[in-house]
């Protein structure tokens, strides 16, 4: 038997691919209730990522880990409007860079660029370390200058595993998450969860969860929307983003079983009404 929601109200919390996913939710026979969550903003200044990169021209890191395609083509933006373009890839060439996952890799391919390690599948902090902790004998991380560009916030927990290997850490936040422009769909998704009018929700990154709390808590009504979530089958597309949901005390049903927003929402048309049923009894 195909996968199928059969008719659940699923809450999509997407922004830049909203629409995509409204349209695979129904594909799979759900109702899709498309609420995007965040939007991506530029650092008002740029002045971190700026010193990144000429302290990078000047060959002054022994190791570069980029944790996003996203935060790795705002670094190479950086650099083009600066005419660094061609110098930037110049010293990446010969700079060890750690790559979290696929994402920066197709990056750094555009300027035919090879990361020396990949972190492999789920793609969290614990895998790139263990990958780079594989390499000791190549490359050893005390008093190696490293530095780590951020995504939306940062790592603690990894920047703190390479403080406990002594590598001398440099943060390089590019860009941040904001709420959305336009709130009343959030707003609107966050009565619906508090009301029991929707029955599956879809988390593609931590900080969803993160503003939908924030809204929640503007709206007075977070912990009915905390009582709502656990009723509900809550689906994560990976371990990072299951890590975050669960610091901010979520419970998770559903995993995606490879981290791609195609395999979550299959995933959880085949499981969620499993999921429910078991709730409510």
């Amino acid at each position: 038997m195909n996968p199928s929601f059969n008719k659940l109200r699923v809450l999509t919390l997407e922004s830049r691919r909203s629409l995509e996913m409204a349209a695979l939710v129904s594909n799979y026979g759900g109702e899709p209730i498309p609420a995007p969550a965040l939007r991506e903003v530029p650092l008002d200044s740029n002045i971190e990522a700026i010193a990144f990169i000429e302290a990078l021209l000047r060959h002054e890191f022994d190791l570069v880990i980029l944790l996003t395609g996203v935060g790795t083509r705002a670094l190479l933006a950086v650099a083009d409007r600066r005419g660094l373009r061609s110098e930037f890839a110049a010293a990446l060439s010969v700079t060890k860079i750690a790559a979290r996952g696929p994402k920066p890799v197709g990056v750094l391919r555009e300027l035919g660029l090879t990361p020396w390690v990949v972190a492999p599948e789920p793609n969290t902090w614990r895998e790139l370390m263990a990958t780079l902790d594989g390499k000791a004998t190549e490359f050893t991380m005390h008093s190696a200058k490293v530095a780590v560009q951020e995504y939306g916030a940062a790592n603690p927990q990894l920047l703190e595993a390479l403080s406990e290997r002594h590598a001398q850490v440099t943060r390089v936040p590019v860009y941040r998450w904001a709420l959305p422009e336009n709130q009343e769909p959030l707003r609107q998704a966050a009565h619906g969860i508090a009301d029991g009018r929707i029955e599956v929700v879809l988390f593609t990154t931590g900080t969803q969860v993160v503003h939908l709390l924030e809204i929640a808590r503007q709206l007075n009504i977070e912990q009915e929307v905390r009582a709502g979530l656990a009723s509900m089958a809550v689906a994560s597309i990976g371990p990072t983003t299951s890590e975050e949901l669960r610091e901010h005390g979520i419970q998770i049903d559903i995993e995606a079983s490879h981290p791609k927003m195609g395999f979550l929402v299959r995933d959880a048309a085949e499981r969620a009404a499993n999921v429910l049923r078991t709730k409510r009894a």
